[in-house]
């Protein structure tokens, strides 16, 4: 899988990107809200080894790494999670390095995938999960057009409490892209 924008080659991880995954991911304090902060190398091999291998499996999690298409630099990865037996919806979730936030690369990199997922894939709804206090991803959503769908109270059981959590989402008749 290799999807390129403006600025980005999203591509397939590879064993030899642990390194760079690794420094990006096990900042909990930049990860907070993530659900997976590995603490050694050897979980982000294991993490790499049982990504799943084919995009667009139905109820499977697929990992893209974003990457500067000229440079190649590891700036982040999407999570795409193809939901239902109909393969018809889409869940998202993004991880940037701290280095590269406020440039631009998540709604870019979102942007595409959410352009090829409707136009070339022909899905019906793409959504993203956020918690509430995590103001830049909600800010996020609402750049890229996504809109906020429910805030449910208490609903999802994270890191041994119960959390708050909102949905956003857009349908492939209300994406617009530039």
């Amino acid at each position: 899988m290799q999807l390129y924008t403006e600025r980005l080659l999203l591509r397939d991880i590879t064993i030899d990107d642990k390194q760079d995954i690794f420094d990006y991911r096990s900042d909990a304090e930049a990860n907070q809200f993530q659900g997976w902060i590995p603490e050694t190398l050897e979980e982000v091999e294991s993490f790499i080894q049982r990504n799943t291998k084919e995009f667009n499996q139905p109820e499977s999690w697929y990992q893209l790494l974003i990457t500067d298409k000229d440079s190649k630099a590891v700036i982040g990865d999407i999570g795409v999670h193809f939901t239902g037996d109909e393969n018809a919806q889409v869940e998202l979730g993004i991880t940037l390095s701290t280095f590269f936030h406020g440039k631009g690369y998540a709604s870019e990199a979102l942007k595409g995938v959410i352009t090829y997922l409707f136009n070339d894939l022909s899905k019906h709804r793409i959504t993203a999960s956020v918690d509430p206090d995590n103001t830049a991803s909600i800010q996020l959503m609402e750049r890229i057009g996504l809109r906020k769908e429910g805030h449910f109270r208490k609903s999802l059981f994270w890191k041994n409490r119960w959390v708050d959590d909102i949905i956003y989402a857009v349908l492939r008749e209300e994406w617009v892209t530039e």
